[in-house]
């Protein structure tokens, strides 16, 4: 489930087929830099070939009406991205044509509705077994996040790591999943863990459950308190996390 609650657009990690794929994408901030003529197009030509099938740039540019090296420009910016590939295919004498289509990377740029599927999903587990089934649902994905997130903590600043540290790649590893995540210190010396974005909002929203789950999460992962302090799905900008209180005195070493 974890990859289909990345709800924003198609991060991609350094590198440079992802650099290019990322400047190819229609939406991108190079992508920007073109004419509002050649954004169309690139759209144009990945809408077309992923109804349309495999066709060559001289068949794009009749079907839509752009001309031969435009359609080539664009091929080429989206081919360099791994948002389309072409093979050669031979018919008779002479030099074969080059069939252009969509790859599956370019899946991520097409409407998706991960959401409905999942919040459907949570509708018809709780139809079957009722909120305890749910609730045993949620812990299960909490147990499973639990154990790559203690991986990851493990791995990057070990397990005797000061709390600092820890929180520091707790927000690592959820601002990858998209949460938007950040640690931060404050002058007195508290913790907090801020998300400036909900991978899961309207899962979130519609069940209670997943948010409870994840303030256990952080508080098993960390291995003090938490205290939940902002809260996206009850209309805050963020959610704000207090690392490392005792019931009354000051934060956690």
């Amino acid at each position: 489930m974890e990859r289909s609650e990345r709800q924003a657009a198609p991060s991609f990690p350094g590198g440079s087929a992802e650099a290019s794929r990322r400047d190819a994408m229609p939406g991108s901030g190079r992508a920007e830099g073109m004419t509002a003529e050649g954004r169309s197009l690139r759209r144009r030509i990945l809408v077309r070939l992923r109804q349309g099938g495999p066709a060559t740039p001289d068949r794009l540019a009749t079907d839509l009406g752009a001309s031969r090296n435009g359609v080539l420009a664009q091929l080429r910016a989206l081919e360099a991205g791994e948002l389309v590939a072409h093979s050669p295919v031979r018919h008779g004498v002479g030099r074969p044509r080059h069939l252009y289509d969509v790859t599956p990377d370019a899946q991520e740029l097409f409407p998706a509705n991960y959401d409905g599927l999942a919040i459907s999903l949570i509708g018809a587990i709780s139809r079957i077994g009722g909120q305890e089934l749910v609730d045993r649902v949620v812990a299960e994905r909490r147990a499973s996040l639990a154990e790559r997130a203690r991986r990851h903590l493990d791995a990057e600043v070990g397990p005797e790591a000061p709390l600092p540290d820890r929180v520091r790649e707790l927000a690592v590893f959820q601002d990858r999943l998209g949460y938007l995540a950040e640690s931060v210190d404050a002058p007195d010396g508290e913790l907090r863990l801020r998300q400036h974005n909900c991978a899961i909002h309207q899962v979130a929203s519609s069940e209670p459950a997943v948010c409870r789950a994840e303030l256990e999460l952080f508080r098993e992962l960390l291995g003090v308190e938490v205290e939940r302090e902002t809260h996206i799905a009850s209309g805050d900008r963020c959610c704000t996390y207090r690392i490392g209180l005792e019931p009354d005195g000051p934060p956690v070493a």
